[in-house]
């Protein structure tokens, strides 16, 4: 009996080192499963990520195209604009690039959901925006229609050669007075340009008025586009030019020279509208490309002296 008994423990003993040997091979192999395969709910959950970046992505390479065709659009329109209708000019840095920053730092702390939200919405804004510029542009193109040929009555061409756009030395707003040494209203741009120089008509007109040496300009040429606008050209050496002469952009009017109060060689031009002095720079739109009216921006901002 007691022999009976024991054969039965030790069956009994065997089976449960059994059984705990399948159940440690269960769990091994469970955790071994695990680390290889996913399960369903990580599988979906993985590749729902995946599925995010992916969109993120394509999002964000449609995002970048539509931002660089806006911006160029955006850079014509205000480079057009700032002449046909007379605008303020445009500030191309600060501002814009803040509002950068400040959306580059936003999304920084955003989840890929969140930033593909952020990335339609915007995407949207800026649809809206592309069709609000080019129902401006086709508006811009109407009027250009109507007026035809007396666009080239708008003086849009720099009044003397400037390949390189650095002759341009002083702006149009305050500046120092070279002999009076006081901050001045300066009216117009100077250009410094050795004497005998060819000026250029910037636009199509009718020499209004010749001026002569007697005066702080020196000897001025004076031209009216008959549509508002007028420009003029001073410290000139020679005039090729009489009054009520019919002239066209482009054709030479003059040489330059050092005539008048002038602290040295250069041209002095000045472009008024309805009687009102205006920023000769923003008539430049024909021969300028955005990126090239900036520049010729921050050149002619850089100088604090005139020379007249």
């Amino acid at each position: 009996m007691s022999e009976s008994n024991n054969k039965v423990k030790k069956s009994g003993s065997r089976r449960a080192l059994q059984a705990l040997a399948w159940f440690g091979a269960a769990v091994l192999y469970y955790f071994l499963f695990s680390l290889l395969f996913d399960t369903p709910a990580e599988y979906d959950l993985r590749h729902s990520t995946d599925r995010l970046k992916e969109e993120y992505a394509t999002l964000l390479e449609e995002y970048d195209s539509l931002s660089m065709v806006v911006d160029n659009i955006v850079e014509r329109d205000r480079n057009i604009f700032a002449i046909m209708f007379d605008s303020e000019p445009y500030d191309f840095d600060s501002e814009y690039n803040k509002q950068r920053v400040e959306l580059h730092e936003s999304l920084l702390g955003k989840s890929n959901r969140e930033m593909s939200s952020t990335l339609e919405t915007s995407l949207e804004e800026l649809e809206r925006k592309m069709k609000s510029l080019e129902k401006s542009y086709s508006t811009l193109d109407e009027e250009l229609q109507i007026v035809g040929s007396k666009r080239n009555n708008i003086p849009s061409i720099q009044p003397v050669t400037n390949h390189e756009l650095t002759l341009l030395t002083a702006a149009y707003g305050t500046l120092m007075h070279p002999f009076y040494r006081t901050l001045q209203s300066h009216q117009g741009v100077d250009y410094a340009v050795p004497e005998g120089t060819r000026i250029f008509a910037t636009a199509d007109g009718t020499v209004k008025e010749v001026k002569g040496k007697n005066s702080t300009s020196g000897v001025t040429v004076v031209i009216d586009h008959r549509n508002g606008y007028t420009t003029s050209y001073s410290h000139l050496q020679s005039v090729k030019v009489k009054r009520g002469q019919r002239v066209q952009r482009g054709d030479i009017i003059a040489l330059s020279g050092n005539s008048g109060l002038s602290l040295a060689p250069h041209l002095h031009y000045e472009v008024r509208y309805n009687g009102m002095r205006v920023d000769p720079i923003h008539y430049f739109f024909m021969e300028l490309t955005p990126d090239e009216y900036q520049r010729i921006m921050r050149i002619a901002q850089s100088g604090m002296q005139s020379f007249d």
